[in-house]
């Protein structure tokens, strides 16, 4: 495979669904009819190609994003199969960043479900057009339309079928095309590799004609031709219906839809055609734009291999044979292996010792990386995931990614001396790898603590300490990662005042602390005049405000949501110094904190139950009892399926218990939704059982 390919023949894509939606059995087909694998794998079998982390074959799920590079009708795709747990949803959100095009997957029975839903709000956020796939028609309960119509509602998309299913559940065959109106029969015999194409089914000519219809008419607008047929009530031929069709998705209004079954290997290579015909080129999406580090000027970047050098590093790894790997996805110009680059945030230069092409863990070496490719840069030495590298004489800084914050840690000590070395590496490893994994030692106790986006989450780092760096450890319960808010607005001076004989210390502040927007961290804005603080000393103050506000007057936590005002001080012109600042700044957050209704904040979690309905008023009773707030209970079939915001604090274990209550028959899906007061009747408890405090 050249190095250099034609920009408008390359597809960058990612495959995002729900947990079990079958986005790694549907990647694995992709790269067999592709002819990069000569093998299916199975996930239930542990033997795919993108799942080849240990732990994620031992648990059938994806934990780690993984790319790879493939032809399809000479055209170069490089696709990542990102993981659906809710636990590992930084893969998920550092991929799509530099993606250009998304397949969603979704199940034809459960259709839309709660990380679907968090996977799509991503790929908004960075306006990424996607076509879908119904997945798993040959299931028993799988419902086509049904799935439609809750993307359009629950995710607010236009989605537009361009297939129908030629039969359903067991009956499920093939698809029929409602571009080129032709019926694809699939071979059972031959593991899919080769279908038979006919003419539409006598019985479902209306259906078909009918959804043709609504097709044109959800297009027409994107090309002149299709909407003077439209117009006339003339036939639209299938180039220009899927001309169309591209226009409408690429501008993100129209999501098209397609059906099949990966497991039975029926309607993958569809997909493909439609990754192709659908998806954006790289010079199909805006110049990536930044800034100039330094003055903030704007400045950007058009895809082509003539711009100057712009790359931004989305994933770090650590290969157990040739070190440290940092994906980037290139935008312009090219790089070279052996070159140096310019690391844009910090400032710093990075010689790029060599380039591969990574197919999961197995790396391809090549020369040179050029604009819209996705490879990893082997010998950089301070890059991290968001990172910028460009030429050093054209600087430009993108956007960086944000990430959520952990809501779940535990203490973690080595077992023998002789691993507290290994140990330390290894935490630091797996931060550098992962920005939701956390390290930190507390002050009062000396423990190591470590913080995660949930349990299975810190499970598996666990066992890759364990596995990968050989380091035995003992870990205690999880905690939850509380967060500590004022209610009340506050006035309240800090001053510092220090006279030893020589030059003293004086720093004098005055704040006003108000309950902030949820989510907005601390906000600190400045109205001193400046002839009361010199602005020098203001930075001083805000330091001394946000250390305050890692540690809360309620039990230790962290203090978020919170505006600060600096409105009043004095100052002496000899004895005044930032650290002087620092330290007024500090006593008046704290002070104010302890006057301003101090609360304690808790992760609220939002849990779907899908269960039969005999098991309904115990599953319920049992929610309740883990302070749940239940939001509806429906029907899917003839199951039911209950959603409740739940506290974190109370979820631990309950897997266990679910199975137990239900037989086994009951499955359940969780994901942070927000911080919460804390009830009074539980307040204290939390108090009380607080003995490390949370990051």
């Amino acid at each position: 495979m050249s190095d250099r390919y034609p920009l408008e023949k390359t597809r960058n894509i990612g495959i995002m669904a729900h947990i079990d939606a079958g986005k790694t059995t549907l990647t694995e087909r992709i790269l067999y009819y592709a002819g990069k694998i000569y093998k299916m794998g199975e996930v239930h079998e542990g033997t795919t190609e993108m799942d080849w982390m240990v732990q994620e074959r031992e648990r059938g799920i994806t934990i780690t994003s993984a790319a790879t590079t493939f032809l399809w009708h000479d055209h170069r795709v490089n696709l990542i199969d990102t993981p659906g747990h809710v636990d590992f949803t930084v893969e998920v959100e550092r991929c799509l960043r530099v993606l250009d095009g998304v397949v969603a997957v979704f199940c034809a029975v459960s259709g839309v479900e709660p990380q679907s839903e968090t996977v799509w709000r991503q790929a908004d956020k960075y306006r990424i057009p996607r076509i879908a796939f119904i997945n798993k028609m040959d299931r028993p309960g799988a419902d086509y339309f049904g799935a439609i119509e809750m993307i359009r509602d629950r995710l607010g998309a236009l989605s537009v079928p361009v297939q129908l299913p030629l039969g359903i559940e067991e009956q499920f065959a093939g698809v029929v095309d409602l571009v080129e109106m032709k019926t694809y029969v699939y071979d059972t015999d031959e593991r899919g590799a080769h279908y038979r194409v006919t003419e539409v089914p006598e019985t479902m000519r209306e259906l078909a004609a009918k959804y043709r219809s609504e097709l044109v008419d959800a297009v027409a607008e994107y090309d002149d031709e299709v909407t003077e047929a439209y117009l006339q009530g003339t036939e639209v031929h299938a180039a220009e219906l899927r001309r169309a069709i591209r226009a409408a998705t690429l501008d993100v209004r129209v999501v098209p839809v397609l059906c099949g079954a990966a497991l039975r290997n029926r309607g993958v290579q569809p997909v493909l055609d439609a990754v192709v015909d659908y998806l954006p080129s790289p010079t199909d999406v805006p110049p990536v734009e930044g800034v100039i580090p330094g003055n903030g000027t704007k400045v950007s970047r058009i895809a082509s291999d003539e711009e100057t050098f712009c790359a931004l590093a989305f994933k770090i790894m650590t290969d157990p044979y040739i070190g440290r790997l940092a994906f980037i996805r290139v935008y312009s110009g090219e790089l070279r292996a052996g070159a140096k680059v310019l690391n844009s945030r910090s400032g710093k230069k990075e010689r790029i010792a060599r380039l591969v092409r990574m197919h999961a863990n197995n790396r391809e070496e090549i020369e040179a990386a050029y604009t819209g490719d996705i490879v990893a840069a082997v010998g950089t030495k301070f890059t991290t995931t968001g990172d910028t590298l460009c030429d050093i004489e054209y600087p430009i800084l993108l956007e960086s990614m944000q990430f959520p914050e952990p809501v779940i840690f535990i203490a973690i000590e080595p077992k023998t001396r002789a691993d507290e070395t290994k140990l330390a590496v290894a935490l630091a490893k797996l931060s550098d790898e992962d920005p939701t994994f956390k390290v930190r030692t507390d002050d009062e106790t000396g423990q190591t603590i470590i913080s995660g986006m949930g349990e299975l989450h810190i499970e598996v780092l666990v066992d890759r300490m364990k596995r990968e760096f050989n380091v035995e450890a003992n870990v205690g319960r999880p905690q939850v990662a509380y967060r500590e808010t004022i209610t009340e607005a506050v006035e309240a001076a800090g001053r510092f005042v220090r006279q030893t004989g020589g030059r003293g210390q004086y720093g004098h502040v005055i704040l006003l602390v108000e309950p902030g927007e949820s989510g907005s961290g601390i906000v600190f804005v400045n109205r001193i005049r400046g002839g009361d603080i010199p602005n020098t000393y203001i930075p001083a103050i805000e330091e001394g405000v946000r250390d305050a506000a890692e540690s809360g007057v309620v039990a230790g936590y962290p203090v978020v949501d919170v505006k600060v005002t600096a409105i009043g001080g004095s100052y002496h012109e000899v004895d005044s110094s930032d650290i002087a600042f620092k330290i007024a700044g500090s006593m008046a957050f704290k002070d104010a904190a302890r006057r301003a209704g101090a609360v304690l904040l808790e992760p609220i979690m939002a849990v779907e139950v899908i269960l039969p309905e005999k098991f309904l008023g115990d599953v319920i009773a049992d929610l309740n009892g883990r302070r749940a707030r239940i939001d509806e209970t429906t029907t899917k079939g003839n199951l039911h399926v209950v959603r409740a915001h739940v506290p974190l604090a109370e979820m631990f274990g309950y897997a266990t218990d679910l199975r137990s209550k239900t037989q086994g028959r009951a499955s359940y899906t969780m994901q942070f939704s927000r911080y919460w007061q804390v009830p009074e009747s539980v307040f204290d408890q939390i108090v009380e059982r607080n003995v490390v405090r949370a990051y």
